[in-house]
C-alpha cells in the first residue's frame, strides 16, 4: 500500500474534500486530484450513475446504452482498484447528478469541492448549480479533458474559429500540447461519509468476459492498449493508410473509448507518440494520430461557445434543414434494414458490439440525413445510445457537420455510398460478415 501524504496539519486540519470523477476516470494525469488534495487533509472519491442517462430522452431513448453501461462499469471498477494501492474506495452513487452531489456535501461537512473542467452544456449546469447552492464552497477546478487548456490558445473560445482548418493551423502555430501531470505518490487521509445504503451503487457485479478484440474498460487496459498499440504492433508508422479500415482491430488506434471517459489521458497518448517518433519511426502516420486529437479538441472547444445550440436541429449555423423524423425509417436505420448494404452492414456491427470505424460512422450519417431525409438529430442521439466510445463534442459535432448546420464551410456532406463501398469493401468481406 501506498503511504498517505503527511500534510501540514496546523493549515489543513480543518479542510475536507470532496473529488467528483466525471470523464476523468484516472489517476494518471489528472492535475484536478493533484490539486485537490494539496488543500485538504481528508478527501473522498465519488462517481455518480445519473439517472438521467438510464431514462428516456426527448428522441425516445436511453442516452447510455449496454455497451457503453459495461465500458463504464469496467471502468469504475479498475479505479476502485487503483485507489485501494492509496488505502481510499470509490463511492458510486447514484441519482440526479446535482441532488446527489448536494446530499453528499450535506452529509460529510465538506469544504472542497475538486473536479475537471468540461465544456458539456449539461455538465457545466450541474456544477453552476451546485455552485450557488454552496455559498461557502470552495471549488477547485483543473482541465484535464485535452491536449489544451482555454488559455493555451491565441483566441478567445467566443473567437475560436468555427471551421476546422483555421483552428488547426492556428494551435499548430501557436500552441504545443501540455505537459502530463505527474501521477500522485501519496493522498490525504480517506473520509468516509454516513450515506442510506439506498444512496449507493455498488460494483459487485458479474461483467461479460471481454474478447482479445475488443473494450476494456478502465485506465489499466488503456494504457496497456496503448503500450501494444505503438511498441509491440508498431501500427503507428501506418495509421493514415489503415485508419479508414471498416472492422480490424489493429488498423485504427481505437483509443476513443478510454478518451471518451478519460481513463486515457490525450496528453499522454502525444507523449507516448513522441517517444515511438524518438525511438521507431516519425513520419505522417505519427502525425496523423495528433491530427485527428485535434479534431476532438476541435469540437469539445466548439459546444463550449455553442452550449445549447449544439443540440438545436438548426444547428450552430441557425440553418433549418429540409428533413425530418419518421419513426419507421428511423427503426430500419437503426436495425441495419435500409436497403444500402454498406449502411445495414456498419449499423448491425455497432448493435452488436457498440463501435463503429470512422469511415462507418461518415457512411451511415450522410445516408440518415441525405438518402433517407431524417433529422439529424435522431441520428445522433442513436449514436449516443450505441457507441462505447461516445463524446458528447465529437458525436454531436460529426453530425452537426453532416448535416449541413455545423462546422463545415460547404454546408452539404453527401457521400456517395456505391464508390466508397468499392473503395473500403471492394470484395464484399465486410458486408458478407454483418449481413
Amino acid at each position: 500500500m501506498i503511504n498517505q501524504r503527511s500534510n501540514d496539519k496546523t493549515k489543513f486540519t480543518d479542510k475536507r474534500g470532496l473529488f467528483w470523477f466525471r470523464h476523468d476516470l484516472r489517476l494518471h494525469d489528472n492535475a484536478a486530484i493533484t490539486a485537490l488534495c494539496e488543500q485538504v487533509s481528508q478527501v473522498t472519491f465519488v462517481y455518480i450513475l445519473d439517472d438521467k442517462n438510464f431514462t428516456p430522452n426527448a428522441f425516445g431513448l436511453n442516452p447510455m446504452g449496454e455497451h457503453r453501461r459495461t465500458f463504464l462499469l469496467e471502468t469504475l471498477l479498475d479505479l476502485k482498484r487503483q485507489l485501494a494501492k492509496f488505502g481510499h474506495d470509490l463511492l458510486v452513487a447514484k441519482g440526479s447528478a446535482a441532488q446527489c452531489l448536494v446530499e453528499l456535501l450535506k452529509s460529510g461537512q465538506y469544504t472542497h469541492l475538486g473536479v475537471s473542467q468540461y465544456c458539456g452544456y449539461d455538465e457545466t449546469a450541474e456544477l453552476n448549480t451546485v455552485k450557488r447552492f454552496f455559498d461557502s464552497l470552495t471549488i477547485v477546478e483543473r482541465s484535464t479533458f485535452g491536449l489544451f487548456d482555454a488559455q493555451t490558445f491565441p483566441f478567445s473560445i467566443e473567437e475560436m474559429p468555427d471551421v476546422f482548418s483555421p483552428f488547426r493551423r492556428k494551435v499548430e502555430k501557436h500552441c504545443k500540447p501540455l505537459a502530463v501531470h505527474p501521477t500522485p505518490e501519496s493522498l490525504p487521509a480517506p473520509f468516509t461519509p454516513t450515506l442510506d445504503a439506498s444512496f449507493l451503487f455498488s460494483l459487485d457485479l458479474d461483467l461479460p468476459k471481454p474478447s482479445e478484440s475488443s473494450f476494456v474498460g478502465g485506465e489499466t487496459a488503456a494504457l496497456s492498449h496503448l503500450n501494444t498499440y505503438l511498441f509491440h504492433w508498431h501500427a503507428a508508422s501506418s495509421y493514415k493508410e489503415t485508419r479508414n479500415a471498416l472492422d480490424t482491430w489493429k488498423d485504427s488506434t481505437k483509443l476513443s473509448a478510454w478518451l471518451a471517459n478519460g481513463s486515457l489521458s490525450a496528453r499522454e497518448v502525444m507523449r507516448q507518440v513522441h517517444n515511438f517518433e524518438e525511438t521507431v519511426e516519425k513520419n505522417d502516420s505519427t502525425y496523423w494520430i495528433y491530427f485527428e486529437l485535434l479534431w476532438r479538441e476541435f469540437f469539445h472547444w466548439l459546444q463550449c461557445k455553442y452550449g445549447a445550440k449544439w443540440f438545436r436541429f438548426s444547428g450552430i449555423q441557425g440553418k433549418t434543414p429540409s428533413t425530418s423524423h419518421c419513426p419507421e425509417t428511423f427503426a430500419q436505420w437503426c436495425e441495419g434494414n435500409t436497403g444500402y448494404p454498406i449502411v445495414d452492414a456498419c449499423m448491425r456491427q455497432l448493435a452488436e458490439t457498440g463501435y463503429m470505424s470512422n469511415r462507418g460512422r461518415q457512411l451511415v450519417a450522410s445516408c440518415f440525413v441525405h438518402e433517407l431525409r431524417q433529422d439529424w438529430r435522431y441520428g445522433a442521439a442513436w449514436f449516443e445510445h450505441q457507441l462505447v466510445d461516445h463524446d458528447v463534442g465529437s458525436n454531436w459535432g460529426n453530425w452537426l457537420y453532416l448535416a449541413g448546420v455545423g462546422s463545415d464551410p460547404r454546408g452539404h456532406r453527401q457521400f456517395n455510398l456505391q464508390k466508397q463501398t468499392e473503395i473500403y469493401d471492394p470484395a464484399g468481406a465486410f458486408r458478407n460478415k454483418w449481413l
